[in-house]
């Protein structure tokens, strides 16, 4: 048979040169000394194996290191839906934190006017306005907005009624603290003369 096995690359040439001689195919011109040699050696076979032996591993290591090299989308995709479930979970709980402390924070202030107001009816014979009351705590209600007390951004601290007489204030007085969020009160606590502090609402 009038065959050729140029395409053939070198180890490639060799092992199908073996394999036409073990079909009883004539090599004449298909196949030279040293391919007859090599197919004869075992070593040669050996040789040819382990090159493609080799050339497998190193085409598989180059995907592997080519796999490895980045994230793919879905990997991506699933990071992201993570994060989104993990911050749906802890923003309204830091949020839930955040009001606990200042209302605590309210809370705190009142006492700290109740007895404040103690001291200012032992003086003057009457309690104190919230304009009076705020300097003689060194202004810790917070900052005086008419007759109004702003503490912080939500907090608002006033007199029930909002400008009460003297004559009012020998016989009693009423201090609400209220955190608003627009015009919806979402917590609201009051002190009265006897010291006792009761949250309205919720």
């Amino acid at each position: 048979m009038a065959q050729t096995l140029q395409f053939y690359p070198a180890c490639t040439k060799v092992l199908a040169c073996k394999l036409l001689k073990k079909q009883g195919m004539e090599l004449e011109g298909m196949c030279g000394e040293e391919e007859k040699q090599t197919i004869v050696a075992k070593s040669g076979n050996r040789k040819c194996q382990s090159h493609f032996a080799n050339a497998h591993q190193t085409r598989f290591g180059d995907m592997k290191n080519r796999n490895e090299k980045g994230f793919s989308l879905i990997e991506l995709l699933l990071v992201v839906v993570i994060i989104g479930i993990i911050a749906s979970l802890a923003v309204p709980a830091l949020l839930k934190a955040k009001i606990a402390a200042e209302n605590g924070a309210a809370f705190g202030t009142l006492r700290s006017i109740g007895s404040t107001e103690v001291n200012f009816f032992s003086q003057f014979n009457r309690f104190g306005r919230l304009d009076e009351i705020n300097p003689m705590m060194g202004g810790g209600i917070g900052t005086l907005v008419g007759a109004q007390i702003v503490r912080g951004k939500y907090f608002v601290f006033e007199m029930t009624p909002p400008s009460p007489t003297d004559t009012d204030l020998r016989s009693g007085y009423v201090i609400t603290a209220r955190r608003a969020v627009g015009s919806d009160a979402v917590y609201q606590y009051e002190i009265d003369q006897t010291g006792e502090i009761k949250q309205i609402f919720p």
